[in-house]
């Protein structure tokens, strides 16, 4: 039952960083690919629908790791307090930015609204990156399980170390991938031109980066990385916008996936000591509590899944760039 929470843990969050991680694409491409008001607001339409929703995902990967897994929770959400609080704040910006930008008048309004949302959500992605960074490397726990360290620095320094920025950097390129794979795939006239010929240019400018790096690092998985990066260009640039999107999709969910199980039976890896790591019978919470979260999950989390997929069903077809007569 402890490895059933675990995956059901993992799943959420590859769900959120997937479904997130489009409107976080579309959110910072919006200015970039929208050149008039009107295809700025037919971009924001695309995710309009969904990206609440989406948000449900954290909600649901911070929830049931707070209910399956305390320890860790404990130890991730007291040692990155500081980050998640940021985090937190950022996403209220972005959600005020796309639900007021209808509210005032005049372009002015939606134009600033505009800029929220793209400098929110760029700040979100780069966060985001930087604490998928940190899950791999790991926090300093004590053999209390506790994070050692005090001031600015036990939070903020997990955040501001090489291997953070390089996350930083690689979650930002993602996510504009999966945004402009995910707006050649929903919209049509300019914006879908625009989108397909960026997603085009990351896609094949980006393997070949990869390439080098997994070369360089001797690492199978960015290897993959790169194959996946490669596959979603040449379809994009052949017009088959869903399997490109797709493709980028399960690479976003494979990294995930990967993080999430890099130390194997380790669910937080210790900076000052092997032995102190945070593992997952460890951390778990105990069997009758799993028992009645199984019981609810088993009713909950289907329903879910089917109502979000009913969405996507609902609103599937294009958004119009183009102004239509």
């Amino acid at each position: 039952m402890i490895t059933f929470w675990f995956w059901i843990v993992v799943l959420a969050w590859v769900l959120f960083f997937v479904l997130e991680g489009f409107d976080f694409g579309v959110g910072l491409l919006q200015p970039l690919l929208g050149r008039s008001d009107h295809e700025r607001g037919a971009i924001v339409r695309t995710i309009g629908p969904f990206w609440d929703g989406n948000e449900v995902w954290l909600v649901a990967a911070i929830g049931v790791t707070f209910a399956a897994f305390p320890a860790w929770y404990s130890a991730l959400l007291s040692g990155l307090y500081l980050p998640m609080a940021v985090l937190l704040l950022l996403l209220a910006v972005r959600g005020v930015a796309l639900e007021f930008r209808g509210k005032g008048d005049g372009e002015r309004w939606r134009r600033r609204c505009d800029l929220f949302l793209a400098a929110s959500s760029t700040a979100i992605v780069l966060l985001w990156g930087a604490l998928l960074a940190v899950f791999v490397q790991g926090l300093a726990l004590g053999p209390d399980a506790a994070v050692r360290g005090s001031g600015l620095g036990r939070s903020l320094g997990p955040v501001l170390t090489p291997a953070a920025a390089v996350g930083a950097v690689a979650a930002l390129f993602a996510a504009v991938l999966l945004g402009a794979t995910f707006l050649a795939l929903r919209t049509s006239g300019p914006v879908r031109r625009r989108a397909r010929d960026l997603a085009r240019l990351l896609g094949t400018g980006g393997a070949a980066v990869l390439v080098v790096t997994g070369i360089g690092v001797s690492s199978r998985l960015v290897l993959a990385a790169a194959a996946l990066c490669l596959a979603a260009g040449l379809l994009a640039r052949h017009g088959r916008e869903a399997l490109a999107f797709t493709t980028t999709a399960a690479a976003v969910a494979g990294t995930v996936v990967a993080v999430l199980t890099a130390h194997g039976n380790v669910v937080l890896h210790s900076t000052l000591n092997d032995s102190w790591s945070l593992t997952m019978s460890a951390a778990a919470a105990t069997p009758s509590t799993l028992t009645l979260l199984t019981q609810f999950g088993v009713i909950i989390l289907p329903g879910v899944l089917v109502y979000q997929a009913y969405s996507y069903v609902v609103f599937r077809r294009r958004v119009a760039s183009e102004r239509v007569p």
